[in-house]
């Protein structure tokens, strides 16, 4: 949910001209494995259909299309408390970005898809040393990565695009490192509230 708020602030700025966006993919989960990344079962991964649909979607659509894919699939996950792992969860998110809805079919069907995903999250790992979501990295995919901004919820315009000028500032800054704090408010959507009354019945 972190991740998806931050895609909200980015996908805002990109609408009001402030920023150009490219997106590239990470999986948390091959993250968190702890195996070799070659042992790692797509097949029983809960991300890995809706992953490798995004690097179908930007490969044929290009990235303006992968962010209104990503910003529907979230919707649906967050808000609307769908599951990754249904095949309709996807082709929903992609009829709702105005997709054609097999780009889910060519995305199952390609093995490349998933060999894409595992390449950009071992690049990116490898290069920047990322850990995590939100990642931004400057320079069209090549330049400093740094983890963040978290927020809890979407800004206002302005306050927005203030953001922005003291998130570049801190990345450009080689000096410049980490800020952090503890995670004592969660975002408003449905998604933190049946997860966090699953941990109070537990």
């Amino acid at each position: 949910p972190w991740c998806y708020q931050t895609s909200r602030w980015a996908l805002r700025l990109e609408e009001i001209g402030k920023i150009e966006l490219n997106w590239f993919v990470f999986c948390l989960e091959l993250k968190n494995f702890t195996g070799p990344p070659e042992d790692f079962d797509p097949a029983r991964s809960r991300s890995a259909p809706a992953l490798r649909t995004s690097v179908a979607v930007r490969d044929a659509q290009g990235d303006g299309a992968c962010g209104r894919f990503y910003a529907a699939i979230g919707k649906r996950y967050f808000f609307g408390l769908e599951d990754l792992r249904e095949e309709s969860t996807i082709r929903s998110a992609l009829a709702d970005a105005d997709l054609p809805t097999d780009i889910y079919d060519r995305a199952l069907g390609d093995v490349s898809t998933w060999d894409t995903v595992l390449e950009e999250h071992e690049i990116l790992v490898r290069e920047t040393g990322a850990f995590g979501v939100p990642s931004l990295r400057l320079g069209d995919g090549q330049g400093r990565c740094l983890f963040g901004p978290v927020i809890r919820e979407v800004p206002e315009d302005d306050e927005s695009v203030e953001l922005l000028e003291h998130v570049l500032w801190l990345m450009r800054n080689q000096n410049f490192y980490e800020l952090k704090s503890g995670r004592n408010e969660y975002p408003q959507m449905p998604h933190i509230e049946r997860e966090l009354a699953r941990r109070r019945a537990d």
